[in-house]
């Protein structure tokens, strides 16, 4: 299985390209020379228990943490990443698990929060805000029952699309998304599985942090398990199922 993943691999430019990535906590080894690679277009999850180091490589990757040790790679490009902005600027955009939306603001001030289009340089144009993020989710399919509805008063499923549009709104081409099917129902899952599909469509490459298999098996092209700090082992949806992903998230089967 290990042979078709490198032949993948060796086949293909990664846009995003982490190697021997460490992390360190005090006394705790959070990441120990983690490797990833992200290609264009495609949806890669990350699994594991709590603890595996799934959410320190995301933070580093968006800019939240800084590495110890290890080299990130943009489009082929040694880069540094050290802020949230740094991320930004090679088009890295996260959508954490508590999404960051202030409930009291229409959807249109979600998707441009901090970003307002101004007309003579001090007004607001909310016209332009809602024609502009109208686009937005227009582009990624996304129905909302109006632009001046509060976001607190929408479904989970609808605040994680506008969290997502907001994303793609910033120039987003790379998404990492924590979490994105938390505690919601079917219908919602199945949103939020549609968003993910239309951004890849776009060519777009995401990321995804879940615990959810059915989420995983729904929308992954690959696999990358996670234990204790450590990239355990790497499949392909065709050539895995959920009982090997469960023994290699648990250790009941062995690394690669």
């Amino acid at each position: 299985m290990q042979n078709q993943s490198n032949t993948n691999k060796l086949n293909r430019k990664s846009i995003v390209e982490l190697k021997s990535i460490s992390k360190i906590f005090g006394h705790v080894q959070a990441l120990d020379k983690v490797d990833l690679e992200l290609f264009p277009s495609e949806v890669l999850a990350i699994v594991g228990d709590n603890g595996a180091g799934k959410s320190t490589l995301i933070k580093i990757l968006s800019g939240a943490y800084v590495k110890d040790e290890g080299q990130i790679f943009i489009d082929g490009q040694n880069v540094e990443i050290e802020s949230v902005s740094d991320a930004q600027k090679f088009g890295i955009s996260t959508v954490y698990q508590d999404l960051a939306l202030v409930d009291v603001r229409d959807v249109a001030s979600n998707i441009f929060l901090g970003r307002e289009p101004l007309r003579m340089g001090v007004f607001v144009d909310t016209g332009k805000m809602i024609n502009d993020s109208k686009k937005v989710l227009d582009n990624l399919k996304i129905k909302i029952p109006s632009m001046h509805v509060n976001v607190g008063e929408l479904s989970g499923g609808q605040r994680q699309s506008v969290a997502i549009a907001r994303a793609l709104a910033r120039g987003g081409r790379i998404f990492l998304l924590d979490e994105p099917t938390a505690a919601m129902g079917v219908e919602q899952c199945s949103q939020i599985n549609d968003q993910i599909r239309n951004l890849k469509v776009k060519n777009n490459s995401v990321l995804v942090i879940t615990h959810n298999l059915e989420h995983i098996f729904e929308i992954a092209d690959r696999i990358i398990i996670m234990r204790r700090g450590q990239r355990v082992a790497t499949r392909t949806k065709k050539e895995t199922t959920k009982e090997e992903i469960v023994g290699l998230i648990t250790g009941a089967l062995s690394r690669d």
